[in-house]
């Protein structure tokens, strides 16, 4: 069974379809607050539907509870930090970053790993991120040059956010590159999470529908 995280989420409905999506592919879902909505809210009950119901929660006050509670993440956090890179094949804990050098499809998936993602503003901890670049990953997507009002969005977010103008641990791509150009949250985790289920041999993933 894997394990779905979602560190501070913010959108209601986004945490409801990645809800369904955790019941119908057999995964846990765990929501280290604090939350930005409650879990009674209509949104995200509507967007999870009746799965809801169904669904294997952990929910957790903030970070710190939840890696306390989850010793295989906590472990990979202190072996793995910006100076002890580890075997991709040997990593269980995934930190979901547009700032990741490794494409989420190159590394190697395990029953049981932690697909960790941020909250939908701001994403993981620019010192978890700093921390931990060996567990970092991204999805490949166009950057912001696809997007013919980046230049506004750069600017607001330039004043915000200085660091993204920098490489902050070596091991990252240029973050400023699609510093706008984002997928939804629930998107993003259905798509790693199904190359999850891929690689370690979910029913039907190996059916071939069309020649």
């Amino acid at each position: 069974m894997f394990n779905v995280v979602l560190v501070e989420p913010e959108i209601p409905a986004n945490t409801g379809n990645i809800g369904r999506t955790c019941v119908l592919a057999g995964a846990r879902l765990h929501l280290a607050g604090p939350l930005g909505f409650s879990l009674q809210e209509k949104a995200l009950r509507r967007a999870g539907l009746a799965y809801w119901e169904s669904l294997n929660l952990a929910v957790y006050n903030d970070w710190d509870e939840f890696v306390q509670k989850n010793p295989v993440v906590e472990q990979a956090l202190q072996e793995n930090t910006a100076t002890t890179a580890q075997d991709v094949e040997d990593i269980h804990v995934h930190l979901l970053t547009k700032a990741g050098k490794r494409v989420y499809s190159s590394s190697t998936y395990h029953e049981g790993d932690y697909l960790i993602f941020g909250k939908e503003s701001a994403g993981l901890s620019r010192d978890l991120l700093s921390a931990h670049p060996s567990l970092c990953e991204r999805i490949p997507m166009r950057g912001d040059d696809a997007l013919k009002n980046a230049d506004t969005w750069h600017e607001t977010f330039d004043n915000l956010h200085p660091d993204l103008q920098r490489d902050i641990a070596g091991n990252f791509v240029d973050p400023r590159a699609s510093v706008v150009t984002s997928l939804n949250l629930s998107n993003s985790a259905a798509i790693v999470l199904y190359e999850a289920l891929r690689q370690t041999g979910f029913q039907g993933c190996d059916i071939q529908l069309y020649n």
